[in-house]
């Protein structure tokens, strides 16, 4: 039997992610004890009912008392007050690490805060579905997909281990990436396309009434795809967006001028200039699926 890698896990923040690593910590026997940490309404009771933590609070700093791995997973917005409050609690050696698809940000919020004696490593798992809460979650939602891990220059080699096999053992290949190229790849492969998604079902609800139910009644796929990624947490989104704005604002500049350049073609019937698109983009498609990514 393997040995569990943490004796006392707490995660803060008990919704999507942070209850399916709860779910996964268990079915991997990866610690003795799992706390959770969740200052909203019912949730760190709801946490409890579930059967996917041992202990539940809505006492941050009590959560990490004693905590060998803290694991981040609230708003990234909050994440230098959550590490303000946990600060003074945390046992030294203890490992703190994030889940937010941001990390440029979170690293500058986030190491200020932190004592010396504690080690960070900061990481992004790129799994999820639109749904929130703590009943959302699922153990397999991380089988097969990437970890970005984002170390600093300091960071504990024997600390970054420890959290990348945690990951392993999730189900997931780890992938060791700079915090500010991690931040411009995810603002194309993820923050671009709910941005480009809340758009266009925000176009949808803000047309005529008569319309908007139609919309609703005769969605097609396309739009229905949309509308899973626009049902996301909107403030973890307002969120991811206002704290990676320069990699966010950078390629939505890029995709605007792309965008024209369409306009243009459909404008002109350039059909050669839509096939072409249409042939490159169907082969990113096909690229996606072999990697096992769709």
């Amino acid at each position: 039997m393997t040995e569990p890698l943490f004796d006392r896990v707490a995660i803060l923040g008990i919704g999507l992610i942070g209850s399916s690593l709860a779910r996964v910590i268990r079915r991997e026997d990866m610690a003795r004890t799992v706390v959770a940490g969740d200052t909203g309404p019912g949730v760190a009771e709801r946490a409890l009912e579930l059967g996917i933590v041992d202990e539940a609070t809505t006492d941050l700093a009590q959560a990490v008392r004693d905590a060998d791995l803290v694991v981040l997973c609230a708003p990234v917005g909050v994440s230098d007050q959550i590490a303000r409050t946990i600060a003074p609690s945390l046992k030294p050696g203890a490992i703190v690490t994030d889940v937010g698809s941001v990390k440029l940000r979170v690293i500058e919020m986030v190491t200020p805060e932190l004592p010396d004696t504690v080690h960070f490593v900061p990481g992004h798992p790129l799994a999820g579905t639109e749904k929130s809460g703590p009943d959302a979650g699922f153990a397999q939602v991380f089988q097969g997909r990437w970890c970005v891990l984002t170390p600093l220059p300091d960071t504990n080699p024997d600390a970054l281990e420890k959290v990348s096999e945690m990951w392993r053992r999730a189900g997931m290949a780890i992938e060791i990436m700079d915090p500010a190229h991690h931040d411009r790849v995810l603002a194309i492969t993820s923050h671009l396309p709910h941005l480009i998604a809340y758009t266009i079902v925000g176009t949808a609800s803000n047309m005529e009434t008569q319309m908007s139910r139609e919309v609703v009644r005769f969605s097609a796929t396309g739009f229905r795809d949309f509308t899973r990624i626009a049902g996301s947490d909107p403030i973890m989104w307002r969120d991811i967006f206002l704290n990676n704005r320069d990699a966010v604002l950078d390629v939505l500049q890029r995709f605007t001028e792309d965008l024209t350049a369409l306009q243009r073609a459909i404008r002109w019937g350039e059909g050669e200039v839509l096939e072409e698109l249409f042939s490159r983009t169907r082969a990113i498609r096909k690229a996606v699926i072999d990697a096992k990514q769709a």
